[in-house]
């Protein structure tokens, strides 16, 4: 990677941080970024781990005012102070509501400002593609974030395929100015919209066609050369 490149982020779908729901793996999405809290649930115990734990594998964006990304705030109907609303229950970081000496302010950075648990952003919207190894006829569905590029699809395609970088994708377009189709190799640094395949989810629902009717299929050709991605 050039010098002054910034690393594209990684983006997971909201299924994918829901696979992380449990006690001891813990991530959520809040405002667009996802967060593994595992690390800041194992150093906690107590009842102001619970809401996190709660909620874990879910998106929590309501917890959050959008533009300061700090908790929302309302004011207290008894004491008519405003505080952090927190109808879900206090968690880590939240202060008490009435003041106390026990209260521990060193932690510096509250755990949804610290960037050491953010793992990624979470996918603003999400595709189902086929992707179809012309050699060996094997068909893979696969839920992607719309915003990946393909190289990093192929990343994903791993898990199927050792040998994903073996493989010349293309997918078939209709050419410019005709009804003719033609399979064109797929550029891969850029996203499936970018390279033709138009996500048409839109149109069926205004039309009330199952999202399913029509999966755009990627076609794997083998490139005699066993390179390991």
């Amino acid at each position: 990677m050039g010098e002054g490149t910034e690393a594209r982020p990684r983006y997971y779908t909201p299924a994918e941080v829901g696979m992380h729901a449990a006690p001891d793996d813990v991530w959520v999405s809040f405002l667009g970024a996802v967060y593994n809290l595992t690390p800041l649930v194992k150093e906690h115990t107590g009842p102001l781990v619970d809401p996190i734990v709660k909620a874990a594998g879910t998106d929590i964006s309501h917890w959050f005012d959008p533009e300061s990304g700090h908790p929302r705030r309302h004011v207290d109907p008894i004491t008519n102070i405003e505080r952090p609303h927190v109808p879900m229950g206090r968690f880590v970081h939240i202060p008490p509501n009435e003041p106390v000496s026990s209260w521990d302010t060193s932690f510096g950075t509250p755990w949804w400002k610290d960037g050491k648990y953010k793992v990624g952003m979470l996918s603003q919207k999400t595709r189902v593609i086929r992707l179809k190894n012309v050699l060996t006829g094997q068909e893979d569905k696969l839920e992607v974030p719309a915003e990946e590029l393909i190289r990093e699809i192929r990343e994903r395609y791993l898990v199927y395929n050792w040998h994903a970088a073996s493989y010349t994708w293309k997918v078939m377009l209709s050419q410019e100015g005709g009804n003719d189709l033609r399979f064109v190799v797929m550029d891969m640094d850029k996203t499936l919209e970018e390279n033709g395949v138009i996500d048409e989810n839109q149109d069926f629902e205004a039309y009330g066609i199952p999202d399913d009717y029509y999966i755009p299929v990627i076609h794997l050709y083998y490139k005699d050369d066993l390179t390991v991605a």
